[in-house]
């Protein structure tokens, strides 16, 4: 009978500590996965254009999220440059746009909706979000005074204030690695802001720079501005748009 009961009572316990080891690995599995609520991210395209966007998004429920983005891009060319001087009419607005100089930063909260069964952090969202960009810019504005070209160097800063909406999905690429394309996130607001410039001008080059002025055009924003014998200010007000969009890649903790 011993003989017996003795390979029953080793089968029982090797049994009921398989299932313990078992119960004991889901449990830790899913302990590590609730405790992984947040995800850092950076946008890999704007890396072309020297532009570093980084996001931070952290679980609040089961489908939903909360995340702060943050874009720094140093001084430089205006980003689709080309695409820009199309929408001008003047050669000499194109030629404005090629000596201008732009940087910007940017902060970005949203909130994040997952639509997918499988929650946060996975498939298709949408994601009502609001920005604040600082541009800081530099022109050296050319202009003709009675057939001699001239200059006055510019600059300043600008303000703009938007809400807008993303649509994008999220894909897990491995145990901690994420994808997330923000596949189009259009957004509108306002903007203000000025850039001037300081130096001496003849009564003949206040008038030819502020006939020129007078003729600037910028899409969307409405500038004014001022010359005198000290130097010239152009003012910006006016709405603001935008798109964002880009392709990240992201590692949970």
């Amino acid at each position: 009978m011993q003989k017996i009961i003795t390979p029953v009572l080793f089968i029982l316990l090797f049994t009921f500590s398989s299932s313990a080891q078992v119960d004991s690995t889901v449990k830790q599995k899913a302990a590590t996965s609730a405790e992984q609520k947040n995800l850092i991210k950076i946008n890999l395209p704007a890396l072309v254009f020297k532009n570093i966007t980084v996001q931070y998004e952290r679980v609040i429920s089961k489908k939903t999220t909360i995340g702060l983005t943050v874009r720094m891009m140093p001084k430089g060319s205006i980003p689709f440059k080309s695409s820009f001087k199309d929408l001008l009419d003047s050669a000499n607005d194109k030629e404005q746009v090629d000596n201008f100089k732009v940087g910007n930063f940017a902060i970005m909260p949203e909130i994040r909706f997952y639509l997918g069964k499988k929650g946060a952090y996975h498939g298709f969202y949408i994601a009502p979000f609001l920005s604040y960009a600082h541009y800081t810019a530099e022109l050296p504005y050319k202009y003709d005074d009675n057939g001699t070209k001239k200059s006055i160097p510019l600059s300043g800063s600008i303000n703009t204030i938007t809400g807008g909406l993303m649509f994008g999905a999220q894909w897990q690429l491995g145990k901690a690695v994420y994808l997330d394309w923000w596949i189009f996130g259009p957004h509108y607001g306002s903007s203000n802001g000025s850039i001037s410039g300081k130096q001496s001008l003849s009564p003949s080059e206040q008038a030819s720079l502020k006939s020129d002025l007078d003729n600037f055009d910028v899409p969307l924003v409405k500038t004014t501005n001022t010359v005198n014998a000290s130097g010239a200010t152009i003012d910006f007000k006016g709405p603001w748009a935008g798109v964002r969009s880009g392709l990240a890649i992201g590692i949970r903790f």
